[in-house]
């Protein structure tokens, strides 16, 4: 069996803001009834987050659960763990009309890291990012393709795309933040 590596391996970019490739980071898609105790239960026991209402992003111990549609939440843990997670949430939500898949390989992660993190992202989004707040996620397109946005702080933003288009979401944001392009 092959070892996993990132979509990138670790890439790095210093501008005015940072841009960095984020690594291995376990991403695992559920879609269920969201209101359902099982699935909140499930969301729990794999992240220690709470189920996020439309729009939010909630954090636990041991990783996010971000609001991707009605029917569907992002979970974001351990890459290690990922496997494990969807095995027992798969268990869990067995006599719930559910689906549970680890998504980890098919993404990329990128951290925009400084003060001007959302003026980086605003570059590249139709998404309004001065009221994005911790806590909010935004489903969006980044240039020509389809992402997802939320910040851990207010000088982080994190970024998921699929994994076919990482070099290219690294370029652009790169390109966004290099030094001499900052927003007066």
């Amino acid at each position: 069996m092959s070892n996993a590596v990132s979509a990138l391996q670790g890439a790095s970019f210093d501008g005015y803001c940072k841009v960095d490739e984020a690594g291995l980071v376990g991403m695992i898609t559920l879609r269920g009834d969201l209101s359902s105790a099982a699935v909140a239960k499930a969301v729990k026991t794999a992240t220690g987050a709470d189920i996020p209402g439309q729009g939010e992003i909630t954090e636990g111990v041991k990783g996010r659960a971000g609001w991707m549609s009605p029917d569907e939440l992002l979970l974001i843990v351990d890459h290690a763990e990922a496997p494990n997670v969807v095995d027992a949430a798969s268990k869990a939500l067995a006599n719930e009309h559910a689906l549970v898949v680890n998504v980890s390989d098919a993404r990329a992660v990128f951290r925009v890291t400084g003060a001007a993190c959302r003026e980086v992202i605003a570059k590249l989004t139709p998404a309004d990012t001065s009221v994005m707040q911790p806590g909010m996620l935004r489903r969006t397109r980044i240039a020509q393709i389809p992402a997802a946005f939320y910040l851990e702080d207010d000088e982080t933003a994190v970024l998921v795309c699929f994994r076919s288009v990482a070099q290219y979401a690294f370029d652009i944001l790169s390109d966004a933040a290099k030094r001499g392009g900052e927003v007066v």
